[in-house]
């Protein structure tokens, strides 16, 4: 036994085949010094415990929640919920159900066995497998039944369900599971794509329901929990930890969402996400993925969200949206070193909607919107989250920033369902040198066909201008906010800047904010 254990290795092989490994700790910081040490830090694990460090101590432990205690209180008020469309309703939408089931439910002829992630699937699932009974044959194409599931969460005892919109979206039949194997027929009360929440009904009574949290709460690092059914597998429980918080994503949604590492995969749509306390603080709705599958990325509606939809949709039976009507990018370093903003911080409008609400309170592009209602904008995407969560009718007050100084503009809210806000895309850093642009004045007919008043087309681009990506047939708006109306504007722009300008030009009908790097 002495020879055994003459050295750290052979006593860490020791403990575990004697199952004492566990004392090391749950921070494996003992193993390691076992593995590591000497062997008088060996023979520290048969001396007397240590005493509990203290809170202020580094190497204090945070104790996980109980998973097993949360599951055992929440999961009855999760539901599986399965849905029956037809091919021609469902899945042309980028639906995960229904797509996830076009493997031979109701995708076409042809597609049995076929990998949903193939380059082709898309394009037979749409238009057929040639040569399969009806292609080229000018016959009409039938409703062929398609089949999908996801997850939802009991919020009311008299039957009241909150999902993804996208789980039911095209549904001509809707069938809601209990744990305890019950099944009811639910109606959609209604659904929002713009933050994809839908409400359901079923006809029950005296039903579990889960507690709802606040994510203001919520810590970037905090434990967190889902309930649903991955791949159709009821109940399955994941947990992760809490990894940003008001994450925008690239898809004109008005929702800033949490984003965790919890595993959710196709059929967790819809499902709760909780807290350490077992309060839900979030609807499961979305993954980064280049396989299909979960691969560390987790996209969950903040829950204060989908209650305001809840409420508007139970009073009402729709959803409103406010609209401010501007595009916006983001504030790069580039772009604050050409406003003289303090940091890379904000909103920067790159266009505005004549006839919108932005336009009658003064905003103006190149403006760049800091606050809103005293709330702090950093990221572009917070402006359309706030705004989309607001209604219409409402008045915010706008903090901006405009030729070097700060601003407050205050404006009424319109609704976003009479033109959906954009958001614009931001080009890549320019390089080094001069502007590198070869400038003509624009025609009376292109001034008209492109709805402006001033501008130069850009003949030919080269150099930091280039890099920046302007290219031939852009137009030349302004520089820094000084109107490019002609050569002249241009160089007296050019002679004032620093060693970046913020750009405005047109392209394919947008207005974009390019920074150009000078030197």
């Amino acid at each position: 036994m002495n020879k055994i254990l003459s050295t750290p290795r052979r006593l860490v092989l020791a403990l575990v085949a004697a199952g004492a490994i566990g004392a090391l700790g749950a921070t494996g910081a003992g193993l390691v010094g076992v593995v590591h040490g000497d062997a008088r830090a060996a023979t520290s694990l048969f001396a007397p415990a240590a005493q509990p460090a203290s809170p202020a101590s580094p190497a204090a432990a945070v104790a996980a929640p109980n998973f097993a205690d949360i599951t055992a209180r929440n999961g009855a008020a999760v539901v599986n919920i399965s849905v029956v469309g037809s091919s021609r309703a469902m899945g042309d939408d980028g639906d995960e159900a229904a797509a996830r089931q076009g493997q031979g439910q109701g995708q076409g002829q042809g597609l049995q066995g076929m990998d949903p992630n193939d380059p082709f699937f898309e394009f037979f699932r749409r238009f057929g497998v040639p040569g399969m009974p009806g292609m080229g044959q000018g016959q009409p194409q039938r409703d062929v039944p398609t089949r999908g599931e996801g997850s939802g969460f009991i919020v009311s005892s008299d039957g009241l369900i909150l999902t993804n919109a996208h789980v039911v979206r095209g549904a001509k039949e809707v069938t809601v599971k209990l744990t305890d194997r019950r099944e009811f027929s639910a109606k959609v009360l209604g659904a929002d794509p713009k933050t994809d929440v839908a409400v359901l009904r079923i006809e029950a009574k005296n039903l579990p329901t889960v507690s709802l949290g606040k994510t203001a709460d919520l810590r970037v690092g905090d434990w967190v929990l889902a309930i649903g059914s991955p791949f159709g597998f009821e109940s399955s429980v994941t947990a992760g930890v809490v990894s940003a918080k008001g994450r925008t994503l690239p898809d004109d949604s008005f929702v800033p969402f949490l984003q965790t590492d919890v595993a959710i995969n196709p059929g967790n749509s819809g499902g709760p996400l909780f807290n350490a306390r077992g309060e839900v603080v979030g609807i499961n709705s979305q993954i980064y993925s280049r396989s299909g599958g979960y691969q560390g990325v987790s996209f969950a509606i903040p829950i204060e969200v989908a209650t305001r939809v809840q409420q508007q949709i139970v009073a009402t039976g729709k959803v409103q949206h406010a609209r401010l009507g501007v595009a916006v990018q983001e504030v790069n370093q580039a772009f604050a070193d050409s406003f003289k903003l303090d940091r890379p911080e904000g909103a920067l409008v790159s266009s505005v909607d004549k006839s919108g609400p932005a336009a009658q309170a003064g905003l103006e592009p190149g403006d760049v919107v800091r606050k809103i209602d005293g709330q702090p904008i950093v990221g572009s995407g917070d402006l359309p989250a706030f705004v989309g969560q607001a209604l219409p009718g409402q008045k915010v007050t706008l903090e901006i920033w405009r030729n070097g100084e700060a601003r407050t503009l205050s404006a009424v809210l319109g609704d976003a369902s009479d033109k959906a806000a954009k958001v614009a895309k931001d080009k890549p850093d320019a390089g080094k040198g001069k502007l590198g642009l070869a400038l003509r004045p624009l025609q009376p007919e292109e001034k008209q066909q492109i709805g402006v008043k001033d501008g130069l087309v850009v003949a030919d681009a080269a150099g930091p201008a280039a890099e920046a990506g302007i290219t031939q047939g852009d137009v030349l708006l302004s520089i820094n906010g000084s109107p490019a109306g002609d050569i002249e504007a241009v160089r007296a722009a050019m002679a004032k800047a620093g060693k970046t300008v913020a750009v405005l030009i047109w392209r394919d009908g947008n207005r974009i904010f390019v920074p150009v790097r000078l030197g």
